[in-house]
């Protein structure tokens, strides 16, 4: 099994990779597509924490890592880190660069922003793989109570949120690459899909709770805010 990095930011055959977009030709240093100077447009984290949230926990996470792969936190709230991708290609459309790639952990530098397609069209093009990016799927998988779950994600997904909320372990989270498959339900059992609806049903009230923090926090700084402002002639 060999082990590769690279990152969806590094420049590869004269392209780049953008959070916003997928691979375009790199266009002459200090100007957009469009000739124009390159403006930074405000991007969104694309979850459910609040600055101050995404701080604690990327202090957190870079605390417990032992692999030196920290995330790195902006003023804007954006964060970039490391994934690690199991690459489980069992028919690959032509054979990659190295015969050992097949079935081998790639590492990656993504932000928080990159989606789950953005980062399946980075991996397939870094294996020379043709195929379409709709006939892969990225899957986690979920390590709890010494059962292993794998749930697909969907393309609007961001693994670098997973991997933040889940911790730096990959025997707690890993991320798996995938062609899909007819019938992929069929090959769980009963108790094991209840499982992963178990396994919803708690990440979603986990969301809801922290929503219902944010706008319970929002409510008394407003109320704050009118009591502070209103004063009886």
């Amino acid at each position: 099994m060999s082990s590769g990095y690279s990152s969806l930011e590094e420049d590869a055959e004269d392209f780049f990779f953008t959070a916003r977009t997928s691979f375009f030709r790199r266009a002459p240093p200090g100007k957009s597509r469009s000739g124009q100077p390159d403006v930074e447009k405000e991007k969104e984290t694309h979850n459910y924490l609040s600055k101050e949230e995404i701080k604690e926990k990327v202090h957190k996470y870079n605390s417990a890592v032992t692999d030196k792969l920290k995330m790195t936190l902006n003023s804007n709230g954006i964060y970039t880190g490391f994934i690690k991708v199991q690459m489980e290609l069992c028919k690959p459309a032509q054979p990659p660069p190295d015969p050992s790639s097949s079935g081998c952990m790639n590492t990656l530098h993504i932000s928080s922003t990159n989606t789950v397609g953005e980062v399946i069209e980075a991996l397939l093009k870094k294996f020379l793989v043709t195929e379409s990016p709709t006939k892969f799927a990225l899957y986690k998988r979920c390590h709890r109570e010494d059962q292993v779950y794998a749930c697909k994600l969907s393309d609007r997904e961001h693994p670098l949120y997973l991997r933040l909320v889940a911790g730096p372990r990959t025997d707690t989270l890993s991320f798996v690459l995938r062609e899909h498959e007819i019938g992929e339900w069929e090959a769980f059992s009963l108790p094991e899909l209840q499982n992963f609806l178990r396994i919803l049903d708690k990440e979603e009230a986990e969301q809801l709770q922290s929503l219902k923090r944010r706008y319970t926090a929002y409510r008394q700084k407003l109320e704050e805010a009118l009591g502070e402002g209103w004063k009886p002639g």
